[in-house]
């Protein structure tokens, strides 16, 4: 099993991917896609979603084998990704202000 550092960054994967699904008009991307695109084993994979099914930021469709068919951001997953967005932008803008002389 993945040390907590690494469950964090698969779950930030899995959301940064689905956010990008979303803003492509995808609503919905099917857990092979995921698990090829992020590169994760099923076992990985599976724990990151069910984690982020329990916050209530996907919803997650389960094969009879326990690994996700399908995977969506929910209300939230959407609302929690457009704030880190958010935050990545002000700090982009903040860096850029600093950066610039003053002269």
């Amino acid at each position: 099993m993945a040390k907590l550092r690494e469950r964090k960054n698969y779950r930030r994967a899995v959301l940064r991917s689905l956010y990008g699904a979303v803003e492509h008009n995808r609503t919905e991307v099917s857990g092979t896609a995921l698990r090829s695109e992020l590169g994760l084993p099923d076992e990985d994979l599976s724990a990151a979603c069910v984690y982020l099914a329990d916050e209530g930021l996907i919803s997650v469709e389960w094969t009879s084998h326990r690994t996700p068919a399908a995977v969506s951001l929910t209300h939230e997953g959407i609302r929690l990704m457009e704030e880190q967005e958010e935050r990545d932008d002000r700090e982009d803008r903040a860096t850029a202000d600093r950066a610039r002389p003053n002269g």
